[in-house]
């Protein structure tokens, strides 16, 4: 049985990437989207005979590609993006979270928020007001927002303390349980947005190859079910 278990660990972990495959393709056009992938680990088991061992498959591992997308004009007052290291941060119902995102709109009241109405905040985790009457509001590359030639704000760009434990929630948000540091010399560019970092080539290639191996394994199996099959009747007959 254990050609069988193997079989089934391997087909379940190509599953996985098949599905975090997909999630980068339909996510190709959404701003700040980071690419991921899945990491593959090998599990032993000691076998029931000395010395013997079964060897499994676990995909449990993810890897968020932080690579630098595309930087596209936009001419929007609010839309911003960070050209190299760092995230905006943002608060939302759960707390705060980490976007690379920048299509930003002023509220009803001036506090400025993501679309999705989460509160952008400034380098002291505050949320950052613009004067609703500013007749111009202008965006420094270190993050200084000033309305009518008087600086409001900086806009806060930090790092987590670590990378690896960034967390997706949704498309573009991201959690972290290692707290974050602001970014040293921030490079922040007024109306322009980021693209997603995803390779469509890459990642449809990516898929074929993950199709084809899975159904490989599938074949494995079907072959191995056959043998215990023929194997039982045999016994049995």
């Amino acid at each position: 049985m254990s050609s069988g278990f193997v079989t089934l660990s391997r087909q379940s972990g190509l599953l996985t990437e098949m599905q975090t495959i997909a999630n980068n393709i339909a996510n190709i056009s959404t701003t700040g989207f980071r690419r991921e992938g899945v990491i593959f680990s090998e599990y032993i088991k000691a076998g029931a005979v000395p010395d013997d061992s079964v060897s499994m498959a676990a995909a449990r591992g993810r890897h968020l590609d932080l690579s630098q997308g595309t930087v596209s004009p936009t001419g929007g007052t609010f839309d911003l993006a960070i050209e190299g290291e760092g995230f905006f941060l943002v608060e939302t119902g759960d707390g705060q979270r980490l976007t690379r995102a920048g299509s930003f709109l002023p509220g009803d009241t001036g506090d400025l928020m993501t679309p999705d109405g989460h509160l952008v905040l400034d380098e002291g985790g505050a949320p950052i007001f613009v004067p609703p009457d500013a007749r111009s509001v202008s965006v420094a590359t270190d993050g200084t927002i000033s309305a009518d030639g008087r600086p409001v704000s900086k806009i806060g760009v930090v790092l987590p303390g670590d990378t690896g434990d960034l967390t997706r929630e949704g498309s573009t948000l991201f959690s972290t349980g290692s707290g974050v540091e602001p970014v040293e010399f921030p490079r922040v560019l007024q109306g322009f947005v980021e693209a997603s970092n995803v390779n469509p080539v890459i990642e449809i290639t990516r898929m074929i190859e993950v199709q084809r191996t899975y159904e490989l394994g599938q074949a494995l199996a079907d072959r191995e079910g056959k043998r215990l099959t023929s194997l039982i009747d045999t016994l049995t007959s």
